[in-house]
């Protein structure tokens, strides 16, 4: 026995780097301590929290028959709640399921998702119905999102995703064009969205994909990745040249799927299959306001007519969209509100007004706008995303400019040739 200890011992001291990487990333205090006192409390308040939140009913109706047809209405003496299933911890928290009574939907558990919080002493509570009849109520022991993530994600990517942050409940944020084709990102002013765009542009870098941009402020922010990027406008009049250049790459895609009986260029042989697109419109407003003159209106409508057909046909061709904006809606005319309709996954930094955050998250996910509204100015990076009417904080890894431009140029012989573009926009974006 003394021998087999020894050479335990032994092999815990050599092999120590390895488990005790491990153990430090497992949040033993949580564990040991955290969950099983937010347990006892859920177990404890539950019956007096769905008293004071009305969710416990009563197993008959609550009223009585007097006589005649006088009926007397009234509460029940020991209302019943609903039943609290195994409470099982989680790395960032805890989750539990709930039965629900004959009657209540998921809609009541969510208007109590607050008063949940505050009675078990956590960060922020989540309400989900994975199964009829039942909601998933999943707590977050503290927030993930209190202080900036640095440094570069470690992972393997696959072709067209992205790891840009991390999410509210701990989990990665990716961004998954396969998925969701288009995206619309909404922000004021150094609340994150440059930084968010740059973390995509680095995260896409190094696979084989052309990144195309448009920057009308002068290309002050994609100019980072310029040696990354097949072609980049810096003005109206060369976004008009490149979305128009894009119209005919997207016109010789169809007609080779067509030619090849594919539906998208998915379908299509590896060895004949066009390289995937992703254009980055970096603050699109520029495109659409005018001042007055013939050809100003022109330049706009041109380039609002080919992002909306873009937007409609993209998707099947390896062509998409990311769309950044201080606000997008329809004072910029009815080509932006046709367009925000075809870019599904939504992205709300920090905003200064809730009709900001409704341009972005009202038709997908209203709840999701008082949450954005929350967002302080401080919180720099910190974003609501919603995608197919579900919505979650997340916030993005911070991407220095000094990053930025040694991830251009380590990765610059993986830029693929686009000559529909024209040498003007090449050559601006090879520099």
């Amino acid at each position: 026995m003394v021998w087999l200890l020894s050479v335990a011992l032994c092999l815990a001291l050599i092999f120590q780097p390895h488990w005790q990487t491990r153990l430090d990333a497992v949040p033993w205090r949580w564990y040991l301590i955290g969950y099983p006192i937010t347990a006892i409390r859920m177990t404890l308040t539950w019956r007096r929290l769905c008293q004071n939140t009305e969710l416990a009913v009563s197993r008959r109706p609550n009223h009585v028959l007097l006589g005649g047809d006088l009926l007397v209405k009234g509460s029940a003496l020991r209302p019943v709640a609903p039943k609290l299933g195994p409470i099982r911890p989680t790395r960032t928290g805890l989750t539990a399921s709930i039965r629900l009574h004959p009657g209540q939907t998921p809609l009541h558990m969510l208007a109590a998702a607050e008063a949940f919080t505050h009675a078990w002493r956590v960060h922020s509570v989540r309400v989900t119905s994975p199964v009829r009849g039942r909601v998933l109520v999943i707590a977050t022991a503290r927030d993930p999102l209190g202080k900036p993530l640095g440094g570069t994600p470690a992972h393997r990517p696959r072709l067209l995703t992205a790891l840009v942050g991390r999410t509210g409940d701990g989990a990665d944020w990716v961004i998954n064009f396969r998925r969701v084709p288009h995206w619309l990102v909404v922000g004021a002013t150094r609340s994150g969205k440059s930084n968010w765009l740059a973390t995509l542009v680095r995260e896409l870098s190094p696979q084989h994909v052309a990144l195309v941009g448009i920057d009308c402020k002068g290309g002050l922010e994609l100019s980072l990745f310029g040696k990354r990027l097949s072609a980049l406008a810096t003005n109206r009049s060369d976004a008009a040249r490149l979305l128009s250049a894009l119209l005919h790459e997207a016109a010789e895609r169809m007609r080779q799927c067509r030619a090849d009986g594919a539906r998208s260029i998915w379908d299509l042989e590896d060895a004949v299959r066009p390289v995937p697109i992703v254009v980055l419109v970096d603050e699109v407003a520029e495109l659409y306001l005018i001042d007055g003159t013939r050809n100003a209106k022109q330049e706009a409508t041109e380039c609002s007519a080919a992002l909306l057909r873009l937007g409609q046909l993209g998707a099947a061709l390896g062509i998409h969209l990311v769309i950044s904006a201080q606000r997008f809606g329809s004072e910029l005319g009815s080509g932006a509100t046709a367009l925000r309709a075809q870019l599904g996954g939504r992205i709300c930094h920090c905003v200064h007004d809730k009709t900001s955050a409704e341009m972005a998250l009202g038709d997908l996910s209203p709840d999701a706008v008082a949450a954005a509204q929350m967002i302080t100015e401080s919180e720099r990076g910190v974003a609501v995303t919603a995608v197919g009417g579900r919505w979650v904080r997340a916030r993005s890894v911070i991407t220095t400019p000094r990053e930025a431009r040694e991830c251009a140029r380590e990765h610059a012989h993986r830029t693929p040739p686009l000559p529909l573009m024209g040498p003007s926009l090449t050559n601006g974006g090879a520099g």
